[in-house]
């Protein structure tokens, strides 16, 4: 099963690449100086990570939400996630999306995005396609 990437997700790439070029972007008080972020979170999935702060943690939470970028990115991609780069690094403004990706893949609040499913070609389909369009074109 292929992961779902989080920076292909719309706005999460162009959020990384200004997190590369000014680091303090990725610091947690960036969000109240650029609402892009938690315009993307409330777009994303549903809330903000200040929203996703107050709501109480369900029985049996397991604190993932409190853990280092690290052990987060490993565990989402237990889940079918890849939080990281291309250098296989947890993206650097992962901290303002990891708890409101947690409250949803979890169920408790918030939402996850549409991924539409891959579809399955049958292996037969596809070869009689394939078949047909070489029948079609030598019978010229």
């Amino acid at each position: 099963m292929a992961l779902r990437r989080l920076i292909d997700l719309p706005g999460f790439a162009d959020l990384e690449s200004r997190a590369l070029m000014k680091p303090a972007f990725a610091d947690p008080e960036a969000r109240a100086e650029f609402p892009e972020i938690d315009q993307l979170a409330r777009d994303t999935f549903g809330l903000t990570a200040d929203e996703a702060a107050v709501i109480p943690d369900p029985e049996g939470w397991d604190g993932i939400d409190i853990r280092s970028m690290r052990e987060q990115a490993d565990q989402f991609e237990l889940e079918g996630w890849d939080v990281t780069d291309d250098k296989r690094r947890p993206l650097r403004i992962l901290g303002h999306f990891s708890h409101p990706l947690w409250l949803a893949l979890r169920g408790v609040a918030g939402k996850l995005p549409f991924f539409p499913e891959p579809e399955e070609t049958e292996h037969t389909t596809s070869s009689l396609a394939a078949e047909a369009k070489a029948f079609q074109r030598d019978k010229r």
